[in-house]
């Protein structure tokens, strides 16, 4: 089941980025990091990209025929916010919101997956919690591209909160933290679940503090560094399932 879940997490955030890229190809060749996207820079058509979407869509779907009915039907009503969420950048500046509804939809799905429904006191908990990080690395993300996105019109939390980023990135990590908790308590966590649940708030909160919002070269380090808070989240959850 990780094995299906790692190749569908490839394909449907593939399929997310080939959306976004067709959605935003004019928007991308005005953004100096982005204007080497092979869409933007004119190097593959709009057609070859939609036979590339077909077939990251097509595989996906295979692995999503691997589960039952309930993560079948699960699954796929998480197509319109994968469609859906690059054009929220148009229209409001809370895309990283849509985007965290979307890239979390995992933790509906897994849980599904393997209990056959969704126990919505720990799912729901853990998908907001997941929601909430999105908000924090996201919003980071952004911050690496705010002149550009002025000058072309794109909206962003990072140009909503701007010098007030770290409050909110605060806020947003505490919702996560004490959601993890609630999530843990509900299914009946362990030691090691809560003690990965403390190093990444520990990790969130040096993130914060040392972030500098105004250098695109930290934003991105800082960005890149929530590997390790989903590498902590999986061996905590991993580590206090076996401690049962």
């Amino acid at each position: 089941m990780l094995s299906l879940f790692g190749v569908g997490a490839v394909l449907m955030r593939g399929a997310g980025c080939t959306i976004n890229d067709m959605w935003d190809r004019d928007y991308d060749r005005q953004v100096a990091r982005t204007a080497s996207r092979p869409l933007a820079a004119g190097d593959i058509s709009t057609f070859q990209s939609l036979v590339f979407l077909g077939g990251q869509l097509s595989l996906a779907l295979c692995v999503l025929l691997c589960l039952n009915y309930y993560s079948i039907i699960l699954g796929a009503s998480s197509l319109f916010l994968v469609i859906t969420y690059p054009l929220m950048k148009r229209i409001t500046y809370w895309p990283q919101l849509v985007l965290g509804f979307t890239f979390n939809w995992g933790a509906l799905l897994g849980w599904s997956a393997i209990k056959g429904s969704c126990e919505w006191s720990v799912c729901l908990p853990l998908y907001f919690a997941g929601v909430m990080w999105t908000l924090v690395y996201d919003t980071i993300y952004a911050h690496q591209d705010k002149r550009d996105d002025i000058m072309i019109g794109v909206k962003s939390t990072a140009l909503h909160f701007k010098k007030d980023t770290k409050q909110w990135l605060s806020g947003f990590s505490l919702a996560m933290l004490l959601s993890l908790c609630v999530a843990g308590m509900n299914c009946n966590q362990t030691l090691p679940y809560y003690s990965a649940v403390a190093a990444v708030g520990t990790h969130l909160a040096h993130q914060i503090y040392t972030l500098d919002i105004d250098k695109p070269e930290d934003c991105w380090k800082k960005f890149s560094s929530n590997r390790t808070v989903g590498i902590l989240l999986f061996i905590g959850i991993v580590l206090g399932n076996l401690w049962k």
